[in-house]
């Protein structure tokens, strides 16, 4: 589900996707590379930006909204005392594991 802070973010990243990459992972290399990229090309600024925030928009779903803290490159852990949530129910579908 895409909340209206995620729609803000994603308009940040369009305009300068460091800012976005700024919000998201704070003072981090993560920062560092997405301006690098930026100066490299706009686009690759771009993509990097938009998979931060959608590795955000991710640890939203199995964590809950700020259940979860950034590690970094890309990846999130659940916040101390918080469990990620159970996945929903498939509905019928056959799952092969």
């Amino acid at each position: 589900m895409v909340k209206s802070s995620d729609i803000l973010l994603i308009l940040v990243a369009i305009l300068f996707p460091p800012a976005a990459a700024a919000f998201i992972t704070g003072c981090s290399c993560d920062l560092l590379i997405n301006i690098l990229l930026t100066i490299l090309g706009y686009l690759p600024g771009h993509l990097h930006a938009f998979w931060l925030i959608y590795k955000k928009m991710q640890a939203e779903e199995r964590y809950g909204y700020a259940g979860f803290r950034y590690v970094g490159g890309g990846k999130y852990e659940a916040a101390p005392g918080v469990q990620p949530q159970a996945a929903p129910p498939t509905y019928g579908a056959i799952n092969h594991q």
